[in-house]
């Protein structure tokens, strides 16, 4: 069988001649696995026999059709347009096939479409066969017809090789090639296959190019995608579709280009909705919120109807900034389009919300009101109450989401062990952290992030230290969060060990980095290291000094006696001091007998915040410490006339699974 001898390369080899009907098997998909297929659905007789060879006759003969070709092509095609595929191919088995029209190059195309859209792999298999047996394939539109098949059951090899054995290509069968990469993931081959499409001069068309750019953003080729942009206005292109404007819009976005993606989109004559809210996505993937907010009036001003898209892009931005009032209102225009049915939206309802620690209770209604609860509603919520600090309604959540049978995800167990981290509730933790295992999200470097912090927290350093070691990528986050964590316990010269650890294997520290390694000096009274650290930050660039890390230094000079060396830092701080800058010279003047100052310091401190209670508590110490009692009750009288109280701490004890306050 010669048809089958040829499709060998794509995997599918006829077995011996054998008994009717004949089987074809070795037919490998995407999954290796074999698939067994009829080549045809005539009963043969068997092999050698003269009716074998009679029936051979009649299969290959061109007798007259008793039926019109254009009745049947039309016929295919109506069938085709509306949708039924099964009804297309039954039709052509039933009467195409049996009366000799089987071969006939003008539906053919339309029957393949068929069988990509019924999921009939076998069928067109057989199709494939009859196409090479005929020679039908020497025609440029069948065979973009096979490719886009091959592409749509995900057998890419197979399309390629169909692809190189077209003798004449035209535009439509580069396209289809390159289609069938994009569809199936293998970007770097639709590239590859874009730039020889270019060299041997074909029209390249528009959709494809802004399906390209797409695959420029994906795999990170920006330099590639800024260069298809010079391509298309050298040739005048840009102007004529929006898809395309709005694929270079998204990757001047992506590649942290915004004043050239703001260029691109200025310069579009036609602005839909599609290419605002692309713009807002892009704004807020740069974090640069007002301007999402800004887009978004425009576009409003300019007569545009937002969709659920535009919503879902904008939320964010009144989240981030706090802006209540003007979520309130998305949520409105929402309810009255219809739109807060949908569970996507709600979890962008239920973020925005909880992002606004004091609107919770409304989080709370849209998600007991919402019908279709997913993981991403259910991971919302329990981040909303773990960011908030209620640890324990967050744990209740989360074992209402097991209960009714969700599957958390791993933005769901980064909710929850900020909660148990939050809580120090090491079983639970320690629980989570086995669920991790079992799903294998072990090797997610967040998730290795989050346990080190949750150990960490918890007091178990060796634990911590050990996830560490075990994760396969390690980033500046894990490096900076084992430093906290051995910081925060004293262990000043094994975060020290680790900082030195994390230079030599070339991960550049980021400011939250130092800020761990100057805390840990702090808590340790490592002063000459944490100098030489905070001179580190003052010398580096790349890293900007926040007050936070003057804060640090501050308090470390303080607590180990040199207060007048933390005023001259406070005095060269290239930023205003902030009150716990002060709060801390205040504690350190008290501690080291600097009384004077550390009265002058409090009464400066209560005039920059007068309603903050700390304050007035703290100089009420200095007054005690100096046995100035008069001074004393006279702080306290204040503190009853303005009606200020004191903010109580509390302890948590866990004691055989039960936690005490």
């Amino acid at each position: 069988m010669r048809a089958c001898s040829i499709l060998h390369p794509f995997g599918i080899g006829a077995t011996e001649h054998q008994p009717h009907p004949v089987e074809i098997c070795d037919v490998r998909h995407k999954t290796n696995k074999p698939l067994p297929m009829r080549v045809m659905t005539l009963n043969w007789p068997k092999f050698g026999s003269s009716l074998f060879h009679s029936s051979i006759k009649w299969f290959t003969s061109t007798a007259t059709p008793s039926i019109s070709i254009p009745a049947i092509h039309c016929k295919i095609r109506d069938l085709v347009f509306e949708g039924q595929y099964h009804r297309t191919l039954e039709i052509y088995k039933e009467e195409v096939h049996l009366s000799g029209l089987h071969a006939t190059p003008s539906f053919l195309p339309s029957v393949i479409k068929a069988c990509s859209y019924a999921q009939s792999l076998d069928f067109g298999l057989q199709l494939h066969c009859i196409i090479l047996k005929t020679g039908s394939d020497s025609e440029a539109v069948i065979s973009n017809s096979l490719i886009s098949m091959y592409a749509k059951f995900s057998i890419v090899e197979a399309a390629r090789q169909v692809f190189d054995t077209v003798p004449n290509r035209d535009t439509i069968t580069w396209n289809s090639l390159i289609n069938c990469y994009l569809q199936n993931g293998c970007c770097f081959q639709a590239l590859e296959t874009f730039k020889k499409m270019y060299l041997c001069g074909f029209v390249l068309n528009l959709e494809l190019i802004a399906g390209i750019i797409s695959t420029c953003v994906r795999t990170g080729e920006f330099s590639l995608g800024r260069q298809i942009h010079a391509l298309v206005i050298v040739h005048g292109m840009i102007k004529e579709s929006v898809f395309l404007s709005t694929a270079l819009l998204d990757l001047y976005m992506k590649c942290h280009r915004s004043f050239l993606a703001l260029r691109v989109f200025e310069g579009m004559e036609v602005k839909n909705a599609v290419s605002w809210t692309s713009m807002i996505f892009g704004c807020i993937a740069n974090q640069d919120y007002d301007m999402a907010i800004n887009c978004f009036r425009t576009l409003q001003v300019e007569g545009i109807k937002p969709n659920r898209v535009t919503l879902l892009a904008v939320l964010p931005a009144f989240a981030e900034l706090g802006y209540l009032e003007h979520g309130k209102e998305v949520h409105g225009y929402a309810f009255r389009q219809g739109f807060v049915s949908d569970h996507h939206f709600s979890a962008a309802m239920i973020h925005m919300y909880c992002k606004c620690r004091e609107t919770l209770r409304s989080a709370e209604i849209i998600f007991e009101k919402s019908i279709f609860r997913d993981v991403v509603v259910w991971s919302s919520i329990i981040g909303g109450y773990a960011r908030s600090g209620n640890g324990a309604k967050a744990m209740k959540l989360y074992s209402q989401m097991q209960t009714e049978g969700i599957e958390p995800n791993s933005v769901t167990l980064l909710a929850i062990l900020s909660a148990y981290t939050t809580l120090s509730s090491l079983n639970h933790g320690c629980g989570v952290h086995g669920y991790i295992l079992k799903r294998g999200l072990n090797f997610e470097v967040f998730i290795g992030n989050a346990l080190i912090n949750m150990y960490a927290k918890c007091g178990c350093l060796m634990a911590s230290h050990q996830i560490f070691k075990e994760m396969p990528i390690k980033d500046y986050t894990s490096w900076s969060t084992l430093i906290s964590g051995y910081g925060i316990h004293g262990y000043g010269e094994k975060a020290l060990q680790l900082f030195h650890e994390m230079q030599d294997t070339g991960v550049e520290p980021d400011s939250i980095t130092f800020l761990a390694v100057l805390s840990a000096c702090n808590h340790s009274g490592l002063v000459e290291e944490g100098r030489e650290i905070f001179d580190h930050v003052m010398k580096d660039d790349k890293t900007p000094l926040t007050i936070e890390h003057c804060a640090c230094l501050v308090d470390l000079l303080g607590r180990s006696g040199k207060v007048e060396d933390g005023c001259e830092v406070v005095r060269s701080m290239p930023m205003k001091p902030s009150t716990k800058i002060w709060s801390s010279l205040v504690s350190a003047c008290k501690v080291h007998g600097r009384l004077e100052m550390a009265e002058r310091l409090a009464l400066w401190l209560i005039k920059l915040e007068p309603d903050n209670t700390a304050n007035h508590t703290m100089l009420s110490m200095v007054y005690a410490e100096a046995g100035n009692w008069v001074g004393v009750e006279e702080v306290r009288r204040l503190t009853r006339v303005h009606g200020l109280k004191k903010c109580y701490g509390f302890s948590q004890i866990a004691l055989e699974n039960k936690s005490m306050y």
